[in-house]
Parts: structure tokens; C-alpha cells; sequence
């Protein structure tokens, strides 16, 4: 059933490039036509002109055209005499006894084995056999002969080569429509399944590796590309060759072309038996393809931890361990290819050319059924043709094989449940922030929070803190809509989020996250993210509010210097500053710092935190924090453990209260005393 349905979707996208698909394949289709003809007039090149000079020539008394002068008289071939009776003419055969034409004067009343002896051709046909005076023709008699064929021969030469001529342009402009068609059918392709990406829910991020994703978009769609360009074209060509020349077969001997239609049933039996192994072999592969991109890319962003602790070998071996058995499969299906494909074809063309053999050599001993062989030439032709497009359908199985399974892949990914992105404009919230006996767990039945209540009002600073494990992230989560809530509600300004889409809810949000994520461009656009409604003058402001410019300032380029993958060139802080500006900048209603301080040295620290108290005015701020020197400022003041709310008040109410707050404090502020 997902084979049938990966067909058809991948059909729906051939139909999106129809009309270049079209124009390809009737470009294919006429450079096959035109290459198909060159049997048929080879075939009347030697039946009609080298061995045509053996048909009855018929005695005339004046010179003409295709006429030939031999022995006092002209003489013109019967088929281009207008009248074509020959009963009471003066006729004479040219006929071939080994290496040697002779002229016998008069016609003959059959055919068959020719000797020649003491001007005298002798032809023998089983037990008849008839004599008749006969003249051996020299050199340049011989070429008289041959003289009116000539031109005939100079006209299907030129057609021929006018016919390759043909055939090679819409070959070329097949090859290129097509390539041209499959690279836009894959670029549509790319774009589905990156827009798919944005869609798709972060837990489905939380159980595939990045190198899987990337494995999907970029590996299996090129793989697709095969498709259309190698695949697409070798089956549809090979059909029209198959189908083409078994017409002319079927034109020449209609008898031999029923036996060759044998070929037919064996292939599909063969195409059936290793679609059932190779699709076996082709979806491991594939999905080792993806465990090796997953494992290259965890190993380079972990490379700086593998080299720390000295985890080279160690991460060699597993690379090596993929690899050793993705090796094995591409061996075996290797092996699948090498032992059926080329054999089974050199088999069916060795019983065929045994057939044709047979056929003709025992229909030229029969009476009366003497071959062409003109006939002959083109048959073994054909055959011979047949073959190639029969070779080439055979060896892309593989790669059929392999773009069915590449698509399996790539549809599963895009079948996921996602969410349509929203261009919905929502008004500027006012920041009241409520959660209602909210309950949420990352599995079922497993809760990482249990009835959590609280409200944050407009302009509100609300501070979660808590050990690691205690709930704090994730209640950030469920209010940006990452994750959807099990039970409860969580209101926005008295609006249920589960009501709203989660482009209106984020908005009017901003987030900086304990470890900041760089894009690769430049430090005014990963402040702007490149949003048009972020001005340059906005993004420098943004900076300067952070206490960002310092530094900035002092970069060869400023504002553009180039920022490479995740910004690798510059300091935990600098990160953190630039991220904090791309929040700010955004100018949210709610603003939400993830262990923002976690990893910023105390001047840098003192930095932000001055911002804050200006940037705080008008927006509600949640911020997660193990540092409780940061919040001693808040509004409000969140203590989890194990996923519910233990303790809530200002820090001064907190301390006072000299519960689990008070003890995190002076436990913190006992370690800073001693580290000083």
C-alpha cells in the first residue's frame, strides 16, 4: 500500500513539470522513431540495391535513365520498367556464383545452388537441376551494373545520416528537458519537505538526530532525482525501442516476432523476483545512510568533548561499525546485480540469435523459401538492438529500487502531523500571564509538572528557579506552545493559547536560551533575523541596550562582520549578548530569558542586568535562573521541586520564610564566600 502511494505521489509531482516532461518524451520518442529506421533502410539498401542486381533486367532498344549498355543492347531492371511483364521480353539475370557475376542472357525457372564451369551456370534445387549459358561479367562490366544504384545508395546514405542527424538533437533535447524538468521537480521537493520541518512539532526533533533529517532532504531526494532523469528516461525509452522494433520484427516475419514475444512474460518474471530481494537490501541501506550521516554529525558538533576526554578511537570504531555494514549490503545487493542482470541478459540474447539461427537456416534449405538478406540483416539488427534498452531497463532496477525507498522515506517524513504556519496578524498582547492546575509530561503517564497555577501581570517579573529536573524549562515549553498541556489551561491576557495558532502566540514573544544558537551571516542579521520590520537603526539600538556595541565596535566590520555555524568565533558572552539584543529586538510583550546568565561572566552579567531594568517596563519577563543573585529583583518568585510549585513570594518574603528558597540561597551564597 505505501508502495502504491509513494508511486502515485511521485507521479504528482512529475505532473507539476507536465508540459516540459511531455515535450521531452515526444523528443524521446521521435530520436528512438528515427533511430529505428536504420534496419529498414539498410535493409532496402541491400535488397533492393546491392542484391538488386540479381532481379530480372529486362531488354530495351534505346539509352536511358538506370538503364545499362552490355553486349549491343540497354537494359533496365523489371521493377523500374513501367511495364512490369515480362512475358515474350528479351530478359537476362546478373547472378553471383561465389566471388564471380556472370550474365545469363535468358531467365531462370528457380533457384538455388549456383556452379559455373565452361560458360555454363549450373543451379541445383534437390533433385532438379537446370543449365544455362552464362558469361562472366569483368570488373567494369560488373560496375555498369552497379552504376544505376548508385545514386539510390547516395540517397539512403544521406537519409541515414539525416535520420542520426535527427536523432542526436532530440536526444540532446530529451536529456535536457528532462534533467532540466527533474531538477525543478526536486527543487519543489526540497522545499516541501524543508517547509515540512518548520512545521512538524520539536518533540519529533527529540527522537530523530539531526543527520537523519538532513540524510532525508538531501541524500534520498537526490536519490528521487535518479528518478526522473536516469530511470524515467531508460524505461520510457526502452519501452518505445521494445515496442518499435517489435513492430518491424512483426513486419519482417511475423511467425519469429510471436516466438520473440517469449522475451516479454520472462522479463517481467525477472523485474518481480528482484524487486522482492533488492527492495530488502535498498531499505537498509538507506537506512544506514542515515545512522552514518546522524553519527558524522554528532561526532563534529561533539568533536571538541571527543577530543577532550580522548574518545577518538572510540568514535572511529562506531563510524567504522556503520560503515563495515553498510558495506555488506551495498556488497550484496552488488552481488544480486552482478549475478542476474548482465547473465540473464547474455542468456536471453545468445537463445534468441539460437532461434533466429535455427529459424532461418532451416527456412533456407526449405523449397521455395529462400531468405532475404536484406531480411536477415535487419532481424539480427533488431535483435541485437533490443538487447541494449533491455540491458539498460535491467541494470536501473538498482536505482529504481533505490528512489522507491528514498521516497518511502522522504513522504513518511512529510506525513508527520504538522502544523500549518499562520500569517495571522494577532494585536500586541498586554502580558497577563495565567496557568491553570496545569499537568504535562514528555511521556505518558510520566509528569514533569503537576498542577501548576500561577499569574504573571502585565509588566511583572516572575523568576522560576528550582533544581535541575524540577519543571522550570518546561513550563517555558508549554507557554511558547513547544509542547501542548496534558490538563489545565494556560491563558494569555484570558485567552485559552490552545485557541490561538502558535505564529500568533510567539508573535509577541521573545526568548534567549541558556546556550544561544548563531546562524551563519552577519551579527546584524542574526539580531533581524533578516524581518523587514526590523530596521538597521532598530537592531543598533537593541545592541547598544544590551551593552552589546563594546565589543561590536572594535570588530573589523562592525555590525556586518560575519558570524560562521552557531558563531564559533566569538564568546559564550558575546553570544549571549547578541541573542538577548534578536529578543529585544523584536520589541516582545512577553519576554522569557532560559538560564540567560548561566554561562556570562559577572561584568557581562552586570550588563544585562542594567538593560533589564530598563527593558523590563511595559513587558512581563520570566526569567530561569540558577544564579538567585540575578532575581533578587522579581516580582514574583517561583520555587519548583519535582514538577510543583513548593514556594512562591519576593526574595525578601522568601528568605524570611527560611524554607527550600532560603536554603538554595545561602547554600549559593556560602559557596561564592568560600570561592572568594
Amino acid at each position: 500500500m505505501k508502495e502504491v502511494k509513494s508511486g502515485k505521489r511521485l507521479f504528482r509531482y512529475a505532473l507539476t513539470q507536465k508540459k516540459i516532461i511531455i515535450i521531452a518524451l515526444i523528443m524521446l520518442s521521435i530520436a528512438v522513431a528515427a533511430e529505428l529506421t536504420g534496419p529498414f533502410i539498410a535493409k532496402r539498401m541491400i535488397d533492393n540495391h546491392i542484391l538488386g542486381i540479381e532481379k530480372t533486367w529486362i531488354a530495351t532498344g534505346e539509352e536511358g535513365q538506370d538503364k545499362v549498355f552490355y553486349n549491343g543492347k540497354y537494359y533496365l531492371r523489371e521493377d523500374r520498367a513501367e511495364d512490369t511483364d515480362v512475358s515474350g521480353k528479351d530478359t537476362a539475370r546478373v547472378l553471383q556464383v561465389g566471388r564471380e557475376y556472370y550474365f545469363v542472357p535468358s531467365e531462370i525457372t528457380f533457384d538455388g545452388e549456383r556452379r559455373a564451369a565452361n560458360g555454363e551456370l549450373t543451379i541445383t534445387r534437390g533433385e532438379e537441376s537446370a543449365t544455362y549459358e552464362a558469361t562472366r561479367l569483368t570488373s567494369s562490366e560488373l560496375i555498369d551494373f552497379y552504376q544505376p544504384e548508385v545514386k539510390y545508395i547516395g540517397y539512403l546514405v544521406a537519409l541515414y545520416f539525416g535520420l542520426l542527424v535527427v536523432s542526436s538533437f532530440f536526444q540532446y533535447g530529451q536529456s535536457y528537458y528532462l534533467q532540466t524538468s527533474a531538477n525543478r521537480i526536486i527543487q519543489k521537493m526540497r522545499e516541501d519537505v524543508f517547509g515540512q520541518i518548520q512545521k512538524l512539532p520539536i518533540q519529533y526533533f527529540d527522537h530523530l538526530p539531526a543527520g537523519k533529517v538532513v540524510s532525508r532532504i538531501t541524500n534520498d531526494t537526490e536519490t528521487i532525482k535518479e528518478l526522473y532523469v536516469t530511470v524515467l528516461a531508460t524505461f520510457f525509452s526502452g519501452l518505445i525501442y521494445i515496442t518499435g522494433i517489435y513492430i518491424a520484427l512483426f513486419l519482417l516475419d511475423a511467425k519469429l516476432a510471436a516466438i520473440s514475444l517469449l522475451l516479454i512474460p520472462i522479463l517481467v518474471i525477472w523485474f518481480i523476483f528482484y524487486r522482492k530481494y533488492a527492495s530488502v537490501y535498498n531499505h537498509k541501506i538507506r537506512a544506514l545512510l542515515s545512522d552514518i550521516n546522524g553519527n558524522i554529525n554528532e561526532s563534529i558538533q561533539g568533536m571538541t568533548i571527543i577530543q577532550a576526554f580522548r574518545r577518538q578511537k572510540k568514535a572511529k570504531e562506531e563510524f567504522e561499525t556503520w560503515n563495515e555494514e553498510h558495506f555488506t549490503y551495498q556488497n550484496k545487493l552488488l552481488s544480486l546485480n552482478a549475478l542476474t542482470s548482465h547473465n540473464l541478459v547474455g542468456v536471453l540474447r545468445n537463445i534468441s540469435f539460437v532461434v533466429v539461427i535455427w529459424y532461418f537456416g532451416g527456412a533456407s534449405l526449405g523449397v521455395g523459401s529462400m531468405i532475404s538478406l536484406g531480411v536477415l540483416y535487419a532481424y539480427v539488427d533488431y535483435l541485437g538492438r533490443m538487447f541494449g534498452p533491455i540491458t539498460g531497463m535491467v541494470n536501473q532496477l538498482a536505482n529504481l529500487e533505490q528512489a522507491r525507498v528514498s521516497a518511502a522515506r522522504v513522504f513518511e517524513l512529510m506525513d508527520e502531523a504538522g502544523v500549518e504556519v499562520s500569517d495571522v496578524q494577532h494585536p500586541r498582547y498586554e502580558g497577563n500571564v495565567s496557568f491553570e492546575s496545569v499537568s504535562f509530561g514528555y511521556k505518558e503517564n510520566e509528569y514533569v509538572l503537576k498542577d501548576i497555577s500561577f499569574q504573571a501581570q502585565k509588566g511583572e517579573t516572575v523568576a522560576l528557579v528550582g533544581h535541575t529536573g524540577s519543571g522550570k524549562s518546561s513550563i517555558m515549553n508549554l507557554l511558547f506552545r513547544f509542547y501542548d498541556i496534558e490538563k489545565g489551561k494556560i491563558l494569555i491576557d484570558g485567552k485559552d493559547i490552545q485557541q490561538l495558532s502558535k505564529q500568533e502566540i510567539r508573535q509577541h514573544m521573545g526568548i534567549v536560551l541558556q546556550d544561544p544558537f548563531l546562524f551563519s551571516g552577519t551579527i546584524a542579521s542574526n539580531v533581524s533575523l533578516e524581518d523587514p520590520s526590523i530596521s538597521m537603526d532598530k537592531v543598533k539600538k537593541a545592541l547598544e541596550d544590551v551593552g552589546a556595541m563594546d565589543f561590536i565596535s572594535a570588530l573589523p566590520k562592525g555590525l556586518e562582520e560575519p558570524v560562521i555555524e552557531k558563531g564559533s568565533t566569538l564568546s559564550s558572552g558575546q553570544r549571549q549578548l547578541i541573542s538577548f539584543a534578536r529578543a529585544l529586538a523584536f520589541d516582545p510583550a512577553i519576554l522569557i530569558l532560559d538560564e540567560a546568565t548561566a554561562s556570562i561572566d559577572t561584568e557581562t552579567e552586570a550588563v544585562i542586568q542594567n538593560a533589564l531594568e530598563v527593558l523590563k517596563k511595559g513587558r512581563t519577563t520570566f526569567i530561569i535562573a540558577h544564579r538567585l543573585s540575578t532575581i533578587k529583583s522579581a516580582d514574583q518568585i517561583l520555587v519548583l521541586d519535582r514538577g510543583a510549585i513548593v514556594e512562591r513570594g519576593n526574595h525578601i518574603e522568601l528568605m524570611e520564610r527560611k524554607g527550600k528558597y532560603y536554603q538554595m540561597y545561602e547554600l549559593q551564597q556560602g559557596g561564592q564566600h568560600l570561592a572568594g
